[in-house]
Protein backbone atom coordinates (compact mmCIF):
# COMPACT_ATOMS: atom_id res chain seq x y z
CA UNK A 1 0.00 0.00 0.00
CA UNK A 2 1.51 3.40 -0.91
CA UNK A 3 2.44 5.46 1.87
CA UNK A 4 0.49 7.86 0.60
CA UNK A 5 -3.23 6.34 1.22
CA UNK A 6 -3.94 7.73 4.46
CA UNK A 7 -3.72 11.29 3.04
CA UNK A 8 -5.92 10.32 0.24
CA UNK A 9 -9.79 11.57 2.40
CA UNK A 10 -7.34 15.12 3.02
CA UNK A 11 -6.91 15.74 -0.13
CA UNK A 12 -10.13 14.66 -1.57
CA UNK A 13 -11.67 17.20 0.64
CA UNK A 14 -9.28 19.54 0.23
CA UNK A 15 -10.05 19.43 -4.17
CA UNK A 16 -13.81 19.62 -2.85
CA UNK A 17 -13.45 22.71 -0.61
CA UNK A 18 -11.48 24.26 -3.76
CA UNK A 19 -14.33 23.76 -5.89
CA UNK A 20 -16.36 24.94 -3.74
CA UNK A 21 -14.42 28.01 -2.92
CA UNK A 22 -14.61 28.53 -6.64
CA UNK A 23 -18.10 28.29 -6.73
CA UNK A 24 -18.79 31.15 -3.78
CA UNK A 25 -16.15 33.07 -5.81
CA UNK A 26 -18.38 33.25 -8.94
CA UNK A 27 -21.23 33.46 -6.71
CA UNK A 28 -20.36 36.93 -5.00
CA UNK A 29 -19.36 37.81 -8.28
CA UNK A 30 -22.67 37.43 -9.80
CA UNK A 31 -24.02 39.12 -6.64
CA UNK A 32 -22.38 42.06 -7.68
CA UNK A 33 -23.44 42.23 -10.69
CA UNK A 34 -26.46 41.95 -9.87
CA UNK A 35 -26.17 45.06 -7.37
CA UNK A 36 -24.20 47.17 -10.05
CA UNK A 37 -26.39 46.18 -13.25
CA UNK A 38 -29.99 46.19 -11.62
CA UNK A 39 -30.23 49.30 -9.55
CA UNK A 40 -33.77 50.68 -8.31
CA UNK A 41 -33.83 53.45 -10.74
CA UNK A 42 -34.00 50.60 -13.50
CA UNK A 43 -37.82 49.79 -12.69
CA UNK A 44 -40.10 47.60 -14.64
CA UNK A 45 -43.81 48.77 -15.33
CA UNK A 46 -46.62 46.68 -14.77
CA UNK A 47 -49.60 46.40 -13.21
CA UNK A 48 -50.43 45.42 -9.86
CA UNK A 49 -48.25 46.14 -7.22
CA UNK A 50 -44.08 46.26 -7.43
CA UNK A 51 -44.15 42.94 -5.72
CA UNK A 52 -40.23 42.75 -4.95
CA UNK A 53 -40.84 45.24 -2.55
CA UNK A 54 -42.99 43.22 -0.19
CA UNK A 55 -40.48 42.65 3.05
CA UNK A 56 -42.96 38.97 3.94
CA UNK A 57 -43.63 40.75 7.48
CA UNK A 58 -47.67 39.88 9.05
CA UNK A 59 -49.84 42.53 7.23
CA UNK A 60 -47.96 42.37 3.69
CA UNK A 61 -48.26 40.48 0.76
CA UNK A 62 -44.73 38.97 0.56
CA UNK A 63 -44.15 35.03 0.55
CA UNK A 64 -41.12 32.87 0.83
CA UNK A 65 -39.32 36.07 2.27
CA UNK A 66 -40.68 38.79 0.31
CA UNK A 67 -41.28 38.09 -2.91
CA UNK A 68 -43.72 35.73 -4.89
CA UNK A 69 -42.93 32.03 -6.20
CA UNK A 70 -43.25 32.18 -10.18
CA UNK A 71 -42.75 30.94 -13.16
CA UNK A 72 -41.02 32.33 -16.47
CA UNK A 73 -43.36 32.04 -19.65
CA UNK A 74 -42.40 28.82 -21.19
CA UNK A 75 -41.45 26.58 -17.92
CA UNK A 76 -43.05 23.02 -18.82
CA UNK A 77 -44.96 21.22 -16.30
CA UNK A 78 -45.22 18.09 -15.95
CA UNK A 79 -49.23 16.51 -16.34
CA UNK A 80 -50.44 12.84 -16.71
CA UNK A 81 -50.70 13.59 -20.24
CA UNK A 82 -47.13 14.97 -20.53
CA UNK A 83 -45.47 18.10 -20.23
CA UNK A 84 -47.34 21.36 -20.99
CA UNK A 85 -45.85 24.84 -20.67
CA UNK A 86 -47.69 26.61 -18.07
CA UNK A 87 -48.79 29.63 -20.02
CA UNK A 88 -51.31 26.82 -21.84
CA UNK A 89 -52.42 25.15 -18.41
CA UNK A 90 -56.40 26.21 -17.77
CA UNK A 91 -58.21 25.89 -14.74
CA UNK A 92 -59.08 22.18 -14.19
CA UNK A 93 -56.05 20.67 -16.13
CA UNK A 94 -54.20 18.43 -14.09
CA UNK A 95 -50.86 18.66 -12.85
CA UNK A 96 -48.18 16.07 -11.32
CA UNK A 97 -47.40 16.47 -7.66
CA UNK A 98 -44.08 14.14 -6.40
CA UNK A 99 -46.57 12.93 -3.89
CA UNK A 100 -47.77 10.84 -7.31
CA UNK A 101 -51.12 12.48 -7.30
CA UNK A 102 -52.33 14.53 -9.96
CA UNK A 103 -54.05 17.70 -8.73
CA UNK A 104 -56.76 19.82 -10.52
CA UNK A 105 -55.01 23.48 -10.95
CA UNK A 106 -57.47 25.84 -9.24
CA UNK A 107 -56.27 29.08 -10.96
CA UNK A 108 -53.17 30.73 -12.10
CA UNK A 109 -51.93 33.90 -11.36
CA UNK A 110 -49.91 36.03 -14.03
CA UNK A 111 -47.73 39.21 -14.25
CA UNK A 112 -45.59 40.76 -17.32
CA UNK A 113 -42.83 43.28 -16.69
CA UNK A 114 -41.42 45.80 -19.58
CA UNK A 115 -38.18 46.87 -18.92
CA UNK A 116 -38.36 50.67 -18.53
CA UNK A 117 -34.36 51.24 -17.97
CA UNK A 118 -31.13 49.83 -19.20
CA UNK A 119 -31.51 47.01 -16.70
CA UNK A 120 -33.85 44.75 -15.06
CA UNK A 121 -34.80 45.04 -11.32
CA UNK A 122 -33.15 42.59 -9.13
CA UNK A 123 -36.85 41.08 -7.42
CA UNK A 124 -38.28 41.22 -11.21
CA UNK A 125 -35.00 39.01 -13.21
CA UNK A 126 -35.61 35.23 -13.12
CA UNK A 127 -32.96 33.08 -11.14
CA UNK A 128 -31.51 30.51 -14.04
CA UNK A 129 -31.19 27.09 -12.93
CA UNK A 130 -29.13 25.20 -15.15
CA UNK A 131 -29.63 22.01 -17.12
CA UNK A 132 -28.36 19.25 -14.72
CA UNK A 133 -27.58 21.88 -12.10
CA UNK A 134 -29.04 20.11 -9.54
CA UNK A 135 -27.81 16.05 -10.00
CA UNK A 136 -27.02 14.31 -13.70
CA UNK A 137 -31.06 14.54 -14.58
CA UNK A 138 -32.33 17.77 -13.08
CA UNK A 139 -33.77 19.55 -14.26
CA UNK A 140 -33.77 18.16 -17.51
CA UNK A 141 -33.44 22.11 -19.00
CA UNK A 142 -33.03 25.57 -17.68
CA UNK A 143 -35.41 26.31 -15.18
CA UNK A 144 -36.11 30.00 -14.99
CA UNK A 145 -37.81 31.35 -11.35
CA UNK A 146 -38.39 34.17 -9.87
CA UNK A 147 -35.99 35.10 -6.85
CA UNK A 148 -38.23 33.84 -4.18
CA UNK A 149 -39.86 31.01 -5.59
CA UNK A 150 -38.26 27.62 -3.70
CA UNK A 151 -37.13 24.35 -4.92
CA UNK A 152 -38.05 21.17 -2.69
CA UNK A 153 -34.63 19.44 -2.21
CA UNK A 154 -33.53 17.62 0.80
CA UNK A 155 -37.09 17.76 2.20
CA UNK A 156 -37.08 21.25 2.79
CA UNK A 157 -38.12 23.87 0.91
CA UNK A 158 -35.32 26.52 -0.91
CA UNK A 159 -35.60 29.73 -2.76
CA UNK A 160 -34.19 29.98 -5.86
CA UNK A 161 -32.00 32.94 -4.85
CA UNK A 162 -30.56 31.13 -1.96
CA UNK A 163 -28.88 28.61 -4.29
CA UNK A 164 -26.93 31.01 -6.47
CA UNK A 165 -23.72 30.35 -7.08
CA UNK A 166 -23.10 32.40 -10.34
CA UNK A 167 -22.17 29.32 -12.46
CA UNK A 168 -25.14 26.60 -12.26
CA UNK A 169 -27.48 29.11 -10.65
CA UNK A 170 -27.16 32.56 -11.54
CA UNK A 171 -29.56 35.56 -12.20
CA UNK A 172 -30.58 35.19 -15.98
CA UNK A 173 -32.97 35.14 -18.76
CA UNK A 174 -33.50 33.23 -22.52
CA UNK A 175 -32.15 35.81 -24.99
CA UNK A 176 -34.74 37.46 -27.15
CA UNK A 177 -37.09 38.37 -24.02
CA UNK A 178 -38.11 42.38 -24.09
CA UNK A 179 -40.46 41.71 -21.12
CA UNK A 180 -41.01 39.36 -18.40
CA UNK A 181 -44.19 37.53 -18.17
CA UNK A 182 -44.57 35.14 -14.85
CA UNK A 183 -47.28 32.51 -14.12
CA UNK A 184 -47.95 30.39 -11.08
CA UNK A 185 -50.52 27.69 -10.22
CA UNK A 186 -52.85 27.62 -7.55
CA UNK A 187 -53.99 24.34 -5.96
CA UNK A 188 -56.67 23.09 -3.22
CA UNK A 189 -53.37 23.18 -1.13
CA UNK A 190 -49.62 24.21 -0.78
CA UNK A 191 -47.24 21.17 -3.13
CA UNK A 192 -44.75 20.58 -5.15
CA UNK A 193 -45.06 19.39 -9.03
CA UNK A 194 -42.12 19.26 -11.94
CA UNK A 195 -40.87 21.88 -13.53
CA UNK A 196 -38.49 21.00 -16.05
CA UNK A 197 -38.15 18.15 -14.21
CA UNK A 198 -37.20 19.96 -10.77
CA UNK A 199 -39.60 19.80 -7.87
CA UNK A 200 -40.74 23.35 -7.44
CA UNK A 201 -43.69 24.96 -5.01
CA UNK A 202 -46.99 25.72 -6.43
CA UNK A 203 -48.36 29.28 -4.99
CA UNK A 204 -48.71 29.38 -1.09
CA UNK A 205 -51.62 30.77 -0.36
CA UNK A 206 -51.79 32.82 2.53
CA UNK A 207 -53.15 36.69 3.87
CA UNK A 208 -54.76 37.88 0.13
CA UNK A 209 -51.35 37.48 -1.33
CA UNK A 210 -53.44 36.76 -4.47
CA UNK A 211 -53.63 40.27 -4.66
CA UNK A 212 -50.09 40.86 -5.97
CA UNK A 213 -51.29 39.10 -9.28
CA UNK A 214 -52.23 41.12 -12.05
CA UNK A 215 -55.33 38.83 -12.39
CA UNK A 216 -56.03 38.91 -9.06
CA UNK A 217 -59.62 40.28 -9.55
CA UNK A 218 -59.95 36.73 -11.50
CA UNK A 219 -59.59 35.26 -8.54
CA UNK A 220 -61.93 37.15 -6.28
CA UNK A 221 -64.89 36.40 -8.28
CA UNK A 222 -63.62 32.62 -9.00
CA UNK A 223 -63.17 32.45 -5.19
CA UNK A 224 -64.90 34.76 -2.93
CA UNK A 225 -64.64 33.10 0.43
CA UNK A 226 -60.82 32.57 0.05
CA UNK A 227 -59.80 35.99 1.66
CA UNK A 228 -58.77 34.82 4.80
CA UNK A 229 -57.71 31.28 3.60
CA UNK A 230 -53.48 30.42 4.68
CA UNK A 231 -52.24 27.14 3.20
CA UNK A 232 -49.87 24.78 5.42
CA UNK A 233 -46.78 25.39 3.43
CA UNK A 234 -45.96 21.52 2.10
CA UNK A 235 -42.51 21.29 3.95
CA UNK A 236 -40.45 24.10 6.16
CA UNK A 237 -39.30 26.83 4.39
CA UNK A 238 -35.45 26.95 4.87
CA UNK A 239 -32.91 30.30 4.18
CA UNK A 240 -29.14 30.77 4.08
CA UNK A 241 -29.19 34.16 5.34
CA UNK A 242 -26.53 35.81 4.34
CA UNK A 243 -22.88 35.32 2.52
CA UNK A 244 -21.24 35.34 5.77
CA UNK A 245 -23.62 32.01 6.30
CA UNK A 246 -22.41 30.48 3.03
CA UNK A 247 -18.97 31.02 3.67
CA UNK A 248 -19.65 29.60 7.08
CA UNK A 249 -20.92 25.95 5.54
CA UNK A 250 -17.82 26.15 3.40
CA UNK A 251 -15.42 26.28 5.79
CA UNK A 252 -17.21 23.83 8.21
CA UNK A 253 -17.20 21.64 4.95
CA UNK A 254 -12.53 22.10 5.34
CA UNK A 255 -13.32 20.49 9.32
CA UNK A 256 -15.81 18.46 8.46
CA UNK A 257 -14.66 15.64 11.21
CA UNK A 258 -15.18 18.46 13.77
CA UNK A 259 -18.79 19.49 13.14
CA UNK A 260 -21.69 17.81 13.07
CA UNK A 261 -24.24 17.39 9.86
CA UNK A 262 -25.28 21.20 9.09
CA UNK A 263 -29.00 22.41 8.14
CA UNK A 264 -30.41 20.58 4.62
CA UNK A 265 -30.17 24.30 3.21
CA UNK A 266 -26.30 24.27 3.62
CA UNK A 267 -26.09 20.76 2.69
CA UNK A 268 -27.85 21.21 -0.21
CA UNK A 269 -25.95 24.40 -1.24
CA UNK A 270 -22.73 22.93 -0.96
CA UNK A 271 -23.56 19.92 -3.11
CA UNK A 272 -24.83 22.08 -6.14
CA UNK A 273 -21.92 24.25 -5.64
CA UNK A 274 -19.37 21.49 -5.66
CA UNK A 275 -20.85 20.28 -8.80
CA UNK A 276 -20.68 23.67 -10.35
CA UNK A 277 -17.32 23.76 -9.13
CA UNK A 278 -16.45 20.53 -10.91
CA UNK A 279 -17.90 22.64 -14.19
CA UNK A 280 -15.25 25.23 -14.51
CA UNK A 281 -12.45 22.91 -12.90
Amino acid sequence: MSSNEPNRPHHSARRHFLGLAAAMSARLAAMGILASAMLPSSNAIAKGKKWWKHDGKPGGHGQSGGSPMCFLRGTSIMTPTGEVCIEDLQIGDRVETVRGEAMAVKWIGRHVYKRSGQAWNNGVMPVRVARHALDERTPHSDLYLSPGHALFIDGVLIRAKELVNGISIAPGLPQDRATIEYFHIVLDSHDVILAEGAPAETFLLQARNYEDFTNFAEFARLYPDAANTAMTPFAPIVSLSSGREHMKALLHLWTDVVYPRRAPAYNAYERIAARAGKRIG
